[in-house]
């Protein structure tokens, strides 16, 4: 059992999700504006936070970006829900810290499956025994503590950012293939249309800004590969 947050301004559609989500078994609270999100996200930490871009008195990319940028909020696992089909819109959702996304319309059943995803992801970051610190150069990925630190100095990375960074740098020879980064992500739906995979292409981009141009190998006609040992030029 999960505790769910859904902020949708749609009744029906936050009742659609509410009805899913508690034949599963979770428990589920709703607020219809963005103001409301963040001031319940603060008050209950949710395991899961359902978001629609489109709400009165703040939209869902301020309410990322306010979640993000508060130590207390920054790794509430946050699906968001948006009727904007474009690429660029999507992609920014995803720059501000969203872990993953849909558009409306939009299937109940795909959502419930990436609602489990994440919740997955985010229950075996605090149940289970963490592997051991990854250390490239002076780069230093602790999954005990979801800390990605270059030198002393630690770097904020968004949940989604953390676990495509720890799995390509825990096998460092390794090459993944975009869609194996996203079943890493997302679970098994999470390989999908093009927009979709494209995720991961922004994650690999932020990650870059922040760490610098070589912690992340590009393999061209294939995917992606973690720095391989040695040492580590940062981002500014």
């Amino acid at each position: 059992m999960a505790r769910i947050l859904v902020a949708e301004d749609d009744p029906k559609q936050a009742e659609l999700i509410r009805r899913y989500a508690v034949a599963e078994g979770h428990l589920v609270t709703i607020v219809g504006d963005g103001r409301s999100a963040v001031d319940e996200v603060r008050r209950q930490t949710p395991d899961l936070l359902v978001l629609d871009v489109m709400m009165p008195r703040l939209d869902g990319l301020d309410v990322c970006r306010i979640l993000r940028a508060d130590p207390p909020t920054e790794a509430v696992p946050i699906l968001m829900l948006t009727a904007r089909a474009t690429e660029d819109d999507l992609l920014h959702g995803l720059d501000l810290g969203a872990d993953d996304y849909l558009t409306k319309p939009y299937s109940p059943r795909e959502l419930m499956a990436r609602c489990r995803a994440l919740l997955r992801r985010h229950h075996r970051a605090g149940s289970e025994a963490p592997p051991p610190d990854v250390v490239v150069g002076d780069l230093t990925i602790s999954p005990s503590t979801r800390e990605v630190r270059v030198g002393a100095r630690v770097v904020d990375c968004t949940p989604g950012e953390f676990a495509l960074l720890h799995t390509l740098t825990a096998e460092p020879g390794r090459v993944f293939t975009r869609e194996q980064l996203l079943r890493t992500l997302h679970g098994p739906h999470g390989a999908g249309d093009h927009v979709t995979r494209r995720t991961v292409d922004v994650h690999v981009a932020n990650l870059r800004k922040k760490l610098g141009a070589t912690v992340i190998r590009t393999v061209h006609g294939v995917g992606y590969a973690g720095a391989l040992p040695g040492p580590h030029r940062p981002g500014p």
